[in-house]
């Protein structure tokens, strides 16, 4: 992923107003990403942690979104697989995120959810950058780049739904 600045970034959101996008809170070290191990930029709300934020490329344009948590606990004991980049997580590392859908049907309250990384790092888990707290990774018999591929297939497919 290219780097991204604030401007881009608050440009980039679908599926909420101006206003919102203007207000939320954008991380401070943009500057300090590892843009070329990315292949979304996923962050969390730090006030708000029920709050999450996904900015992708897809088709050659920036789309951020909104996404939510369910103030859910989850078992400690149970693993849960990321949708996006098929990572397994025990406990809290896995979470059900919403995102309210574009434009009418959004404002109307449909939504569409997936289960993503708690943390949004799916990028750094495929590339065996950053490992699951408790639970090991499975080795695959894909390569490297066809599971960036796969990564990246899912998300746009989850975004694509949320545009739709």
């Amino acid at each position: 992923m290219r780097a991204l600045t604030e401007p881009e970034i608050r440009a980039s959101f679908v599926n909420c107003s101006k206003g919102e996008a203007k207000r939320l809170p954008v991380p401070r070290e943009l500057a300090e990403q590892r843009w070329d191990d990315l292949d979304f930029l996923g962050w969390r709300d730090l006030g708000a942690p029920d709050r999450a934020y996904l900015v992708a490329e897809l088709d050659g344009a920036l789309v951020g979104v909104t996404l939510r948590s369910p103030n859910v606990r989850r078992s400690l004991t149970r693993t849960n697989v990321c949708s996006v980049c098929i990572t397994a997580h025990q406990g809290s590392g896995v979470s059900l995120l919403t995102a309210p859908r574009a434009g009418v049907r959004g404002r109307e309250g449909n939504s569409v959810g997936t289960y993503l990384c708690a943390d949004l790092a799916c990028s750094l888990y495929v590339r065996g950058i950053r490992r699951p707290a408790t639970v090991s990774r499975p080795n695959e018999s894909l390569p490297l780049e066809d599971q960036i591929a796969r990564t990246v297939a899912n998300l746009e497919s989850f975004l694509r739904q949320i545009l739709a």
